[in-house]
């Protein structure tokens, strides 16, 4: 094999991002997946029905329409459209309650009563200031940030959600916040769920909380199209089982620790290595895919106009929820989302056939069935569901590792979301990207800044291998150009 500039293993979000990035450096650029298509945590497939698609991982994407790479990218300039449902995201309650969030902050405040001028309070000034706030949680926070407001916005914010939970006094605001926390898949309350809840939070009332037309795989698809279209090559159904086996100058690793230590632990140093062994993995998210014959009968209807669903109860039965995954105890009746893509994007619906995708949060590496426990949960507040139900699919934390390696024990962000590796990860190092190797960098969600669907992880790795081995300084653009049209497929190597 021709050697080449640089190799990326792994085509998740993150490693098309840096594949996509060095690619318009100029590079030769290889990118090898041992799954049959590309995407990692954006790939769908058609399970029940061939009609109907299902999301295998990711289904709505706020960071897709924030992040600084992906804003640069412009997915709606290469034919992606990003659907806004009517309203982001809602936590319903017993006796048919429900809390919702509004695209529009004062719509939200107006409708949390007592607490409406709280939630203005917390949310309105990140939403004035997103693009900063956003930059600096998605940055690699090893600079001051372009906006110097966004860490003093965010420090008070978080404190008072560590020692008051916001402020909030009602259950239906205090729920709703601490919904969206829980997305950090950790201990709560924490520094880093706060900062989860108030990135995610903010950016349901300013960006949103959109889904791609389609499926998530259109977010793959634009990524690959455009590493093909500058020269780059995809490998699919191609698994490299060592890190001598690329023939390249550079290699790029869009793995868990546990992929560099299977990779190269031989060519570590010992101290280095110990340290991807120390690297902590939290909670499994265990997944279920529902086919259903009419959207889900939520007891508030208001309900089923959003396109997440939080199902955790009071803001003290979802820490207890998920706090208790952080221990390992394996409860009945855990945190869950829920998302009807139907709900945003129509398309998704054939002849009343439509999927619902849905996480549970368990302990690491659960072996439970999710189905009965996500049908349970569902079934508290939309009575009736099990009848619309055609088919479904459950897949425990402790096997989808099997679909993605970086998923150990279930752990789809890579490694927990604990303070010290919110901002090390996957060790303490001004480079985090680069390990002791030559040439061999980390680019997944294990480094800064963690878990999502943003390309930084990637990006950052990119622009830290451009600088360092290849002396490029300057980063390429990443807009579209004219006269160089994505291709209509990906150009593939067995």
């Amino acid at each position: 094999m021709t050697r080449v500039d640089v190799a990326v293993v792994g085509s998740g979000p993150n490693g098309l991002a840096a594949a996509v990035t060095m690619a318009r450096a100029g590079l030769t650029v290889h990118v090898h997946e041992q799954a049959p298509t590309p995407g990692g945590g954006l790939r769908g497939e058609a399970l029940f029905d061939p009609r109907v698609r299902h999301d295998l991982c990711a289904a709505v994407h706020p960071m897709a329409a924030a992040s600084a790479f992906f804003r640069e990218f412009d997915l709606a300039a290469r034919g992606v459209r990003l659907l806004h449902p009517p309203l982001p995201y809602a936590h319903p309650l017993d006796g048919g309650r429900a809390a919702v969030a509004h695209r529009d902050v004062g719509t939200t405040a107006d409708r949390l009563g007592p607490d409406g001028r709280r939630w203005h309070r917390l949310m309105a000034p990140l939403v004035r200031h997103s693009r900063g706030v956003t930059d600096f949680l998605l940055s690699g926070q090893r600079s001051l940030p372009r906006d110097l407001s966004a860490p003093l916005l965010l420090a008070p914010r978080l404190l008072d959600q560590l020692l008051r939970g916001g402020g909030l006094r009602t259950d239906a605001a205090r729920a709703l916040l601490t919904g969206v926390a829980a997305h950090a898949v950790g201990r709560l309350p924490s520094l880093p769920s706060g900062a989860i809840a108030l990135l995610l939070g903010h950016l349901a009332h300013g960006t949103g909380w959109p889904l791609p037309e389609g499926g998530s795989s259109r977010i793959a698809e634009a990524l690959a199209d455009d590493l093909t279209a500058h020269g780059g090559v995809l490998h699919v159904g191609h698994r490299i089982s060592h890190l001598a086996e690329p023939n390249a100058r550079v290699v790029m690793l869009d793995t868990a620790p546990t992929g560099l230590l299977a990779l190269g632990g031989d060519r570590l140093p010992p101290r280095y290595a110990r340290a991807l062994r120390r690297f902590r993995y939290g909670p499994g998210a265990a997944k279920a895919d529902f086919l259903v014959s009419e959207p889900i009968p939520w007891a508030d209807p208001e309900v089923g106009r959003a396109g997440t669903v939080h199902l955790g109860g009071t803001r003290a039965e979802t820490v207890a929820a998920e706090n208790a995954a952080v221990r390992g105890d394996a409860v009945e009746d855990p945190f869950v989302l829920v998302v009807d893509p139907a709900v945003t994007d129509p398309t998704r619906a054939v002849d009343g056939r439509r999927p619902v995708w849905a996480y549970a949060h368990v302990p690491n590496g659960d072996t439970r069935d999710p189905v009965p426990l996500i049908t349970r949960r569902i079934e508290r507040y939309a009575p009736g569901f099990t009848d619309t139900i055609v088919a479904a699919r459950g897949v425990p934390a402790a096997d989808y590792e099997a679909y993605n390696p970086n998923y150990p024990g279930g752990d789809i962000g890579a490694g927990a979301l604990t303070l010290t590796q919110s901002l090390f990860r996957p060790r303490p190092a001004w480079n985090p990207y680069r390990t002791p190797l030559p040439g061999v960098y980390l680019c997944s969600a294990s480094t800064p800044p963690g878990p999502s669907v943003h390309g930084m992880c990637g990006y950052l790795a990119a622009r830290a291998a451009l600088r360092d081995e290849f002396h490029i300084s300057t980063a390429p653009s990443l807009r579209p150009k004219d006269g160089v049209p994505p291709t209509e497929t990906h150009r593939r190597a067995s």
